[in-house]
């Protein structure tokens, strides 16, 4: 049977609640009911999106930035106030808005430092 694409996406972060507090305040995510104690799932559609605990083995400490290679894409209503919001309060923005074929696109760095990439055209 084939693969048929991603279904579930999760970040390993170094302080679970305070990236749950980062994605909630600022792109508006809403927790799952489900998951289990060391995660929290939000409900995001069409793939999962989670945030973990570190798992063991694991020194995000070590990398000058985790999740390197990886791009993660969101779609987002209003791009342009998330970018404002996160930049007012001093979060580091990697890439400036611009508009492009993916509408207003933007990427930040997350309290690990990921790069999120949020856009506001599917």
């Amino acid at each position: 049977m084939p693969v048929t694409g991603p279904d579930f996406l999760s970040l390993q972060v170094r302080d679970l609640d305070a990236s749950r507090v980062f994605y909630e305040r600022y792109l508006g995510l809403v927790r799952s009911p489900a998951g289990p104690p060391h995660a929290v799932v939000f409900d995001t559609a069409p793939i999962a999106f989670a945030l973990r605990d570190v798992v063991p083995g694991t020194d995000l400490d070590a990398l000058a930035q985790p999740g390197i290679g990886v791009a993660l894409w969101m779609l987002a209503t209003d791009t342009q106030a998330i970018h404002d919001a996160l930049a007012a309060d001093g979060h580091r923005i990697v890439s400036a808005p611009i508009d492009g074929p993916f509408g207003r696109t933007f990427t930040f760095a997350d309290p690990d430092g990921y790069h999120v990439t949020l856009h506001d055209r599917g």
